[in-house]
């Protein structure tokens, strides 16, 4: 089938490469603009989707704005476009310049967290599964039918980038197995209440003690690989990679408000972290197992701990 082919990050880069494999035909890949990198920003980087389209030799467009390539994307009269994190939305005009219009494969159960980050906010949400789709692409954000998904478990052990890996790994076996059968085929409409995944922020992702160590938990698991779990102590930002739920309750000898003393989660203890690397939280406790303090490497916590002089406390 001849293709045209939207995506930009790593996630991107092996449903191109399958979909070369099984034998269809790239006429064309689109991708994000060069973009400024480095410690000064005075490098031009090309997405990881265009540095694999150059070594395989495809012919690529760069636009600043989708619309901009409406009359290319016609010329080519391919039979169907595939959008994987391509980072824009398409315009009706772009969505009508092939025979059977554009496909996306998005990596949620739809209509579950549409939007920019849905692998992120499934986990940031708790919830216990989430999924790949191959979706008819609309106008609306998201909002087309299904032609087809696989439901994914989400793991406690998993972050949000080994979930991500995962569901690139499933949707693009999906995408290869279903994609023949999408010209002429009819979707299926969503159904449900739409929830969206809105862009990150940092500050979202600062260790608030006084949550549920099983919402740290899930925090902590969101933010790896970025932008990173994070908190202060004594004026200085310090990332919390990994950690987890801890089972046995801890006792700090603290005394709260009534007088109950040595209770976790006390008001006089949430903050603390004890010497084996308990976050005392507003229910439970979050172990920390891996850090890294500003300016040095990613360590264990028990080493950042064993060079920390007094008490650790969260700043508020």
């Amino acid at each position: 089938m001849r293709i045209v082919y939207f995506g930009t990050p790593f996630d991107a880069v092996p449903p191109l490469k399958a979909l070369i494999a099984a034998g269809h035909d790239i006429a064309l890949v689109v991708t994000q603009p060069d973009r400024r990198r480095g410690r000064r920003g005075n490098e031009l980087v090309a997405s990881p989707v265009k540095q694999a389209a150059l070594e395989l030799g495809l012919e690529i467009a760069t636009p600043e704005k989708s619309r901009e390539i409406v009359e290319q994307v016609a010329a080519l009269e391919a039979e169907l476009g595939v959008v994987v994190a391509f980072g824009q939305l398409l315009p009706p005009a772009l969505l009508a310049a092939t025979r059977s219009g554009f496909v996306n494969l998005h990596f949620s159960l739809l209509p579950r967290w549409r939007g920019a980050a849905p692998v992120e906010r499934a986990m940031l949400a708790g919830d216990a599964e989430t999924g790949v789709a191959v979706m008819e692409m609309e106008a609306g954000l998201d909002t087309g039918g299904i032609f087809a998904e696989v439901r994914v478990p989400i793991l406690e052990t998993m972050t949000a980038g080994t979930l991500r890996s995962e569901l690139v790994r499933v949707g693009t076996e999906l995408l290869v197995a279903e994609i023949d059968a999408v010209p002429g085929a009819m979707p299926v409409p969503q159904v449900g209440e739409p929830t969206y995944a809105h862009k990150l922020t940092v500050e979202e992702f600062r260790i608030d003690p006084a949550l549920s160590a099983a919402a740290l938990s899930c925090i902590v698991r969101a933010a790896n690989p970025k932008p990173g779990a994070w908190a202060m102590i004594d004026g200085k930002r310090i990332k919390v990679l990994a950690a987890h739920v801890g089972d046995a309750a801890v006792d700090l000898g603290g005394t709260d408000d009534e007088g109950a003393s040595g209770q976790v989660g006390a008001p006089s203890n949430i903050g603390t972290v004890t010497s084996d690397g308990a976050l005392i939280c507003g229910s439970g406790v979050l172990m920390l197992d891996e850090v890294q303090p500003d300016g040095k490497k990613a360590m264990a916590c028990a080493s950042w701990l064993a060079g920390v002089r007094g008490e650790v406390v969260l700043d508020a």
